[in-house]
């Protein structure tokens, strides 16, 4: 099967619609030949309405982080973009958006993964991406799997992330602009450029 192909099929997936309080729409970008994922949680409600992953200030503040503009991050020949989730889950109690539906990655990660060889760097953003692939190597919390971020080289680095809600997280840990972003901008632009 083709990547294209397998894409079509991932965006046509009505698995979980009864869950989905505005109904289905996968949100991912893939390439064969990308060289860096981004494996985030799961569409906010801009990005679900845009169709645009990342396409809200989340996604701002992780291209200021990453240090590229919307079209090279957007380049599905280097980036690619493969949530936990790939639909909206609606939001939860406190107002926050709920945790990715846990049908996706079972059923497409693999898969999807397979059909991008090139894939050197995954970026693994907030605690269900991280979960997911460290499984038993994620530490306790977020703070201290990102500040193990040496612990995964050269294949994943953890990250929080880039919503609004983590200001005061990366106010309080410094180390992380200091000394993941710059590591993190090196090794990126090495596969990108």
């Amino acid at each position: 099967m083709s990547l294209d192909t397998l894409l079509g099929e991932v965006r046509a997936c009505t698995a979980c619609a009864a869950h989905l309080p505005l109904g289905p729409r996968p949100v991912l970008r893939a390439g064969r030949s990308a060289r860096v994922l981004i494996v985030g949680q799961a569409p906010g409600t801009r990005v679900h309405n845009t169709g645009i992953p990342w396409n809200d200030p989340s996604g701002e503040r992780l291209r200021d982080w990453l240090a590229l503009d919307r079209d090279t991050f957007y380049d599905e020949s280097r980036v690619a973009i493969v949530p936990m989730g790939f639909c909206y889950p609606g939001t939860d109690a406190k107002g926050g958006d709920r945790p990715p539906r846990r049908e996706c990655a079972p059923l497409w990660h693999a898969r999807l993964l397979a059909e991008m060889p090139a894939i050197e760097l995954t970026l693994l953003i907030g605690q269900y991406a991280q979960r997911h692939y460290l499984g038993k190597r994620a530490r306790g919390s977020i703070t201290e799997t990102v500040r193990a971020w040496r612990d995964y080289q050269p294949a994943f680095l953890p990250l929080p992330h880039p919503s609004w809600r983590n200001t005061a997280w990366l106010k309080k840990h410094p180390w992380f602009a200091d000394e993941v972003l710059p590591d993190l901008r090196t090794r990126e632009a090495m596969l990108l450029f």
